[in-house]
């Protein structure tokens, strides 16, 4: 009896060990499938290469937008928010609240943060030109010191939080026949209040990585204009450090040839290159295409679309990655089709990687698959 009893409880007591060591061996699966690469997000994907991005607005980070701003993206950009006029409406009137939304949502989940943008002649508030009491343009002293002040301000406000700035944007001019766009900047300023605004922002803080930002920097003749504008700066010791290329294109725009040739061109001047607000429209054309006027066209996103798309992303991705040593981010202007800012042109343009319902697209795919 005793060796029978004995005998029970042995077979007993291996059963309740068996069945204790379950829970542990499903755990270990559990924890394989977090992280399954269907959590992994494209950040994930190019951590050997450079950080990606993504240019949001203070709405994105309480909405759905947000859980795929993290899953994705290790860099935000401030689509508007940080633009002069937005964050700067009057002279003595700072508007903090969206930008530092924006930065405290980096800080609470370790996102780099770049700053866009100090100087432009769009989003910028009329009073900066214009004399109170006169109602004239002010002279170039004033303008120089009230644009010192708000680069002073803003810079310092985020000191430490944002890494990178865009200093300046857009000034050099579409026109083959013209060097400079002209503004009232340049009307003002001539062509010196490019190199003070970088020249005040170093100031306001040393660590932070300036660049200049422009459009159509693969078109030949900008390039090239660009081009002389940043080696004139960096002779002149005007502390920039990078140049953004917007990569506002589309399914017909840029060629691998010309991309590569911007990449070498500006790199060769020992600057690190960014593409800064990356979409592809879906129509041809530069900058999503001609602007649709009057009433907004409603359109859908066809296959023929989608392959074009897809394969355009496909090479431009390729093209980043066979430039990685020169290449310091990537960042897309807005987070997927369900908003984009060339929905303002007249008609959807579908132009990111995940679709109205924040669903990856095919094109997705192919920018990951490598």
């Amino acid at each position: 009896m005793n060796k029978l009893f004995i005998g029970f409880s042995c077979l007993l007591a291996s059963l309740i060990l068996l069945n204790a060591c379950k829970p542990k061996i499903q755990g270990k699966r559990s924890t394989q499938a977090a992280s399954s690469p269907d959590q992994k997000g494209l950040k994930d994907f190019y951590t050997d290469y450079f950080p990606m991005g993504v240019a949001v607005n203070p709405r994105d980070l309480r909405s759905d937008e947000a859980k795929l701003i993290l899953q994705h993206f290790n860099s935000i950009t401030a689509e508007n928010s940080m633009k002069m006029g937005p964050i700067h409406p009057g002279e003595n009137n700072y508007d903090w609240r969206d930008s530092d939304s924006i930065v405290n949502f980096a800080q609470q989940h370790g996102l780099k943060v770049r700053g866009h943008n100090l100087l432009w002649h769009q989003q910028t508030p009329r009073w900066l030109f214009r004399d109170t009491l006169s109602h004239t343009d002010v002279t170039k002293e004033v303008l120089l010191q009230r644009l010192k002040d708000h680069i002073n301000n803003v810079v310092n406000r985020y000191k430490g939080k944002i890494y990178a700035w865009d200093v300046v944007n857009e000034v050099i001019a579409d026109d083959s026949a013209i060097y400079f766009r002209s503004t009232p900047w340049t009307q003002i300023c001539g062509e010196e209040f490019v190199a003070k605004a970088f020249e005040y922002a170093h100031a306001a803080d040393p660590k932070a990585i300036l660049f200049y930002n422009d459009y159509n920097t693969e078109n030949p003749v900008k390039r090239e204009k660009i081009y002389r504008m940043l080696k004139k700066m960096l002779e002149a010791k005007i502390p920039i450090h990078g140049v953004g290329l917007q990569a506002h294109w589309s399914v017909n725009n840029p060629t691998r040839e010309e991309l590569e040739k911007s990449i070498q061109l500006f790199s060769s001047l020992g600057l690190q290159i960014q593409f800064t607000e990356l979409d592809i429209s879906v129509y041809a054309g530069r900058q999503g295409g001609q602007l649709i006027r009057g009433q907004a066209q409603t359109a859908a996103f066809t296959p023929e679309m989608e392959q074009k798309q897809l394969e355009k992303y496909k090479m431009i991705f390729e093209v980043f990655r066979k430039y990685k040593k020169e290449i310091s981010g990537v960042t897309f202007w807005n987070i997927s089709d369900k908003y984009s800012w060339l929905d303002g042109r007249g008609r959807k343009n579908f132009p990111l990687l995940f679709d109205q319902n924040l669903k990856p697209k095919k094109a997705y795919q192919e920018v990951v698959n490598f």
